[in-house]
């Protein structure tokens, strides 16, 4: 038995195959943890621009005299995501246009659009599935309804 270990520790043949073997779930576990990083903060990027996408679209069509419904805003919302450039999944973006009931600027209506989206998972196939994240912008449109100064 003696000579079996002296043997044994005078030769290192396949000693890499077994340092790598130790070595490799650590650096796979470390290259996921940076991509699944970098899909957070493309979906986040990717929510923060749909938001400013909608607000764009709903006070664009204020101005051209179209009054947008929340509904109909939330639907512009839903729809863009899905499309060039976000590409974001359908079944898990979504997206909630408020009024709230204290209006902060006299002469505008304001709106909030919150947008919510589970991030995309490098990890599903092990059953782990990623929080969603979140982004709120509000909408201020002017109120035709109010006579502006002269």
């Amino acid at each position: 038995m003696r000579q079996l270990f002296r043997r044994l520790q005078s030769q290192d043949r396949g000693s890499a195959m077994v340092e790598f073997a130790l070595i490799a779930p650590i650096l796979l576990v470390m290259v996921f943890g940076v991509l699944q990083a970098a899909f957070a903060v493309h979906n986040y990027n990717a929510l923060r621009n749909l938001s400013a996408d909608a607000a764009r679209y709903a006070v664009i069509a204020h101005q051209s005299g179209n009054n947008l419904s929340t509904t109909q805003i939330r639907t512009f919302a839903v729809n863009h995501a899905r499309g060039a450039p976000y590409l974001l999944s359908g079944e898990r973006v979504n997206a909630v246009v408020t009024t709230p009931e204290v209006q902060r600027i006299e002469g505008a209506i304001e709106m909030q659009i919150t947008v919510t989206y589970q991030i995309d998972s490098l990890l599903a196939f092990a059953g782990i599935e990623m929080p969603f994240i979140t982004f709120t912008r509000p909408i201020f449109v002017t109120d035709n309804s109010i006579p502006l100064p002269m």
